[in-house]
């Protein structure tokens, strides 16, 4: 079942002298449980198009469908309700909320919205995250690698229609990040879990089970890694 799919997506910014093409035409459709890596180098367009993605910019052109929903022309209230209930996004800063504890900033797209928590997803999500015995401290009692653990509960809490992960392991150790992208393939394979994956690490791509490599605003190759 196909769960994102974008057309002709262009991302322009500026104009005259300093008009600047970050996207350029940009088509890709995603299956629901893929897992999908985004590579290329710095200017290649893969965070612009993560953040058309997300609904967190708006595209000069083009249409992006996440679950049929045609997110590019949604109006600002809809598109945060959105953000909140559909994408889960991990950045390479957790961007956690340093006066909530671990459970409240798990929470915090539930709460935000109101919703009854489902305790029993909750606790799954903190058992294989390994946040179980954490959930009364705040993130200044944490390390890096149990922060970025917390952003990813948080980003799986609502059962997103797709992950959005813009390096992630930018700010950890080699043994961090390794079991970062283990609990992100882990998430995958045991909620079915559709992520696109941002990395300038060739071994951390390699673990999705396909490869879109960008260079100049567009894809320029798509290879299947592993079924």
């Amino acid at each position: 079942m196909e769960i994102l799919k974008c057309e002709n997506l262009t991302k322009i910014y500026g104009s005259n002298q300093t008009r600047v093409t970050a996207l350029n035409n940009v088509n890709l459709s995603v299956q629901k449980g893929d897992f999908v890596s985004i590579v290329g180098a710095s200017g290649s367009g893969k965070s612009t198009l993560l953040h058309l993605l997300g609904g967190v910019d708006r595209p000069t052109s083009g249409k992006i469908y996440v679950e049929d929903t045609e997110i590019s022309s949604l109006k600002e209230e809809a598109l945060a309700v959105f953000r909140r209930r559909k994408v889960g996004l991990i950045y390479q800063f957790y961007n956690l909320i340093p006066t909530l504890d671990v459970r409240k900033n798990i929470l915090l797209p539930m709460l935000l919205d109101k919703r009854k928590v489902d305790e029993d997803r909750f606790s799954e999500i903190g058992s294989i995250l390994g946040l179980s015995d954490r959930l009364n401290h705040l993130p200044s009692q944490l390390s890096g690698g149990q922060q970025q653990r917390v952003s990813i509960a948080r980003s799986l809490i609502y059962r997103p229609a797709i992950l959005l992960a813009d390096e992630p392991t930018g700010n950890l150790d080699r043994k961090n990040s390794e079991e970062i992208v283990d609990l992100l393939n882990l998430s995958n394979k045991r909620f079915n879990q559709t992520i696109l994956l941002i990395t300038h690490d060739e071994k951390i791509a390699l673990e999705a089970n396909r490869i879109v490599t960008m260079e100049d605003g567009v894809i320029v190759s798509e290879k299947v890694v592993k079924k």
